[in-house]
């Protein structure tokens, strides 16, 4: 995975949340801007975990298990 592509990916994730804020702006479209917040959160996310691999196959594989344990419990704290 290429920084390229990290930030290509990132930046589709924010162009998705800032149509889930447009579309959670009025009831008609709230389904559509909710699934627009979904896809973002879910890209970023996939998106991290590919960036953390990367990084640590330059590094050592400690920083693997620390950097996904982040993860994990940054969705659980945000999942709830």
């Amino acid at each position: 995975m290429s920084m390229n592509l990290v930030t290509l990916l990132y930046l589709i994730a924010s162009i998705c949340f800032i149509q889930a804020l447009k579309g959670l702006s009025h009831p008609t479209t709230s389904r559509r801007g909710n699934l627009f917040g979904m896809l973002g959160m879910g890209l970023a996310v996939i998106t991290t975990i590919g960036l953390v691999f990367k990084l640590a196959a330059l590094s050592t594989a400690e920083g693997t298990s620390a950097g996904i344990g982040y993860i994990v419990v940054g969705l659980l704290v945000g999942g709830t």
